[in-house]
């Protein structure tokens, strides 16, 4: 996973981009959870503030979803809005 700190686009919208990449891609597959936030600030260096960001985006666009206290989770693709 490649995130640019010194790039033009925001590193929590770089990281958004890559995890709805991986989305898209069936890598990370309905109904399951994405990488927790400690692993994604592994993977990536970022810290936990901007990791939520990213997630939060997703979960904007209606490509996740919040489990309280379990993680964001993949949206079937047909529930995802139009």
């Amino acid at each position: 996973m490649i995130i640019d700190p010194e790039g033009e686009e925001p590193v929590y919208r770089q990281l958004a981009s890559v995890l709805r990449a991986r989305i898209a891609s069936g890598d990370l597959p309905a109904k399951r959870p994405l990488p927790s936030e400690m692993t994604l600030m592994q993977e990536t260096g970022l810290s936990r503030g901007t990791v939520k960001h990213a997630a939060r985006v997703l979960v904007e666009e209606g490509l996740v979803r919040t489990s309280p206290g379990r993680g964001h989770y993949v949206v079937p693709e047909d529930e995802r809005p139009g």
